[in-house]
C-alpha cells in the first residue's frame, strides 16, 4: 500500500504534461487534479469524524475545529471539514459521491447545510424516507452543475415547502423585527456599511443596485475599469441621489419599488423572487398588495401562463382619496409619504379595488397585519378600524385609525 508521503513525493515532483500547443493535455490533467483533491477533501472529512469521535480534543478541554486550525487549516475549511464529517453518517449517497471524487468540498458542504436547514424549519423531524428524498434532490442539484450558493437556495424551497402552517408563525426571512443596518465612520473617515434584512427588502436592494451598477464602456471606448464592488457603490451613490430627487416630489402612498414574484400555477413549489429565491405564501401575499409587484404564474415547465392584472392596483385618484381620509399610517400615524395602500379584503380572495377596500399602512405596520394578527376592516362610518390579536387584547375590540383614535367605539355611527 502507497504512503501518504509517497504520494505527496510523487506529486511535489509530477512532471508537466506534453505542450502539444492546444492545452488539451494541460487541460486532462487539471481535471484529473481536480478530482483527487475532492477525493482528498474527503478522506480529510473522515479522519475528522475519527478523531472528533475519539474526544481527544474534549479531553484537553478544546474542540476539533480548534486543533484543526491549531493544525494549520483556515478557521473556514476547519469549520467546513467539521460539518461534513458529523452530516455524511446520516448521508450516505453524499458519502458514496464524494469518496469517488465526484462532488467538490463545497458542494459536500452545501448539501450537508441544506438538508440541516431543511429539518430545522420542517414541520416535523424528516423520517429516514423524507431525508433520502431530499438527499436525492439535492445532489441532482449538484449534478447538474448547480454552485454551492444555488444548492442553497433550492434547499430554501424545499424548506419552505415543508415548513410548518402556522399563520402566526414569522419565518426568519420575513421577520421585520431581525432587521439590523450598522454604520461606523472607520479611522480614515470612511463609512462602513453592514446590514441584515428580511428577503423583501433584500430583492428590493438588490435588483435597484444590479439596474445601477452595470458595466459601461470607459470615454476612449475601453471596457469599464471599475471592479464589480466599486460599480455597486456608485450605484449605491446614484441611488440614494435618486432617492432625494424622489423624495421632494409628491409620492404620498405610491407603488415602491418594482418587485417580481413567480408562482408556480399547480401551487406544490414555493413563490420565488428573482435575487433572493423562494418566499413564503404569506410574503407572497404582503407583496401584492404593493404596486410594484408584477406577479407571473408559471406552467409545471416554467412557461408563463399569465401575468397578473394592474386592476388590483390603486390609480393615482384613489390613493389621494386614502390619503385625504386617513392621512397617515391608520396603526402606528407614520406620515403617508411612508405608506403603502392595503386592501382590506384581498384581491386575490376577490376584494375590490375601491375606496371602501384601502387604507394606509406603513411597511412596519403591513407586516403585523399580515403577520402578527392584526386586522383592519371597513366600519359603518367609512373609516378603517383595527382589531387587534387576542394576545394584545383578548376582546379583540376594534380600534379608530390613527387620526381618529381619540374616537370611542360607542361614538361611532351605528
Amino acid at each position: 500500500m502507497t504512503s501518504i508521503t509517497a504520494l505527496r513525493d510523487t506529486l511535489v515532483s509530477l512532471p508537466p504534461p506534453p505542450d502539444d500547443g492546444t492545452g488539451r493535455a494541460v487541460f486532462e490533467r487539471l481535471d484529473e487534479l481536480r478530482v483527487l483533491r475532492n477525493v482528498l477533501d474527503h478522506q480529510i472529512a473522515v479522519h475528522i469524524a475519527l478523531f472528533d469521535a475519539s474526544d481527544a480534543a474534549a479531553r484537553a478541554g478544546s474542540t476539533t475545529r480548534s486543533w484543526l486550525i491549531e493544525m494549520g487549516m483556515p478557521p473556514a475549511a476547519a469549520g467546513r471539514g467539521v460539518r461534513i464529517a458529523a452530516g455524511l453518517a446520516s448521508l450516505p449517497k453524499l458519502a458514496d459521491c464524494a469518496a469517488d471524487g465526484y462532488l467538490s468540498a463545497e458542494c459536500v458542504d452545501a448539501v450537508v447545510r441544506s438538508i440541516a436547514f431543511i429539518e430545522r424549519h420542517a414541520a416535523q423531524p424528516l423520517s429516514d424516507d423524507d431525508r433520502s428524498a431530499v438527499e436525492s434532490e439535492l445532489l441532482t442539484q449538484a449534478f447538474s452543475g448547480a454552485t454551492p450558493a444555488e444548492i442553497n437556495d433550492h434547499a430554501r424551497g424545499i424548506a419552505v415547502r415543508v415548513a410548518a402552517t402556522d399563520p402566526d408563525a414569522v419565518p426568519a426571512a420575513d421577520d421585520a423585527s431581525l432587521n439590523t443596518v450598522h454604520t461606523r465612520v472607520t479611522e480614515e473617515g470612511r463609512v462602513a456599511i453592514t446590514a441584515d434584512v428580511a428577503a423583501v427588502i433584500g430583492e428590493k436592494f438588490l435588483s435597484m443596485i444590479d439596474e445601477r451598477s452595470c458595466p459601461r464602456p470607459e470615454p476612449d471606448g475601453a471596457e469599464d475599469r471599475r471592479g464589480v464592488t466599486q460599480r455597486r457603490a456608485d450605484g449605491l451613490e446614484l441611488l440614494l441621489d435618486q432617492a432625494a430627487i424622489g423624495a421632494a416630489m409628491t409620492t404620498a402612498g405610491a407603488p415602491r419599488t418594482q418587485v417580481l414574484v413567480t408562482i408556480p400555477a399547480d401551487g406544490a413549489d414555493p413563490a420565488r423572487l428573482p435575487w433572493v429565491g423562494a418566499v413564503t405564501a404569506s410574503t407572497a401575499r404582503r407583496l401584492s398588495c404593493d404596486g410594484g409587484v408584477a406577479e407571473i404564474v408559471l406552467d409545471d415547465e416554467g412557461v408563463p401562463l399569465r401575468m397578473g392584472t394592474t386592476k388590483r392596483l390603486f390609480p393615482h385618484h384613489l390613493r389621494q382619496a386614502i390619503i385625504v381620509r386617513d392621512q397617515c399610517c391608520v396603526k402606528c400615524g407614520a406620515p403617508a409619504a411612508h405608506t403603502q395602500v392595503h386592501h382590506l379584503v384581498h384581491w386575490a380572495d376577490g376584494g375590490a379595488t375601491d375606496l371602501d377596500n384601502g387604507c394606509l399602512l406603513c411597511q412596519r405596520c403591513h407586516t403585523q397585519v399580515h403577520h402578527h394578527g392584526w386586522r383592519v376592516v371597513m366600519g359603518p362610518d367609512r373609516h378603517p378600524w383595527l382589531i387587534p390579536p387576542a394576545d394584545i387584547d383578548p376582546r379583540r375590540l376594534p380600534r379608530p385609525a390613527y387620526n381618529r383614535r381619540t374616537l370611542r367605539l360607542d361614538d361611532a355611527p351605528v
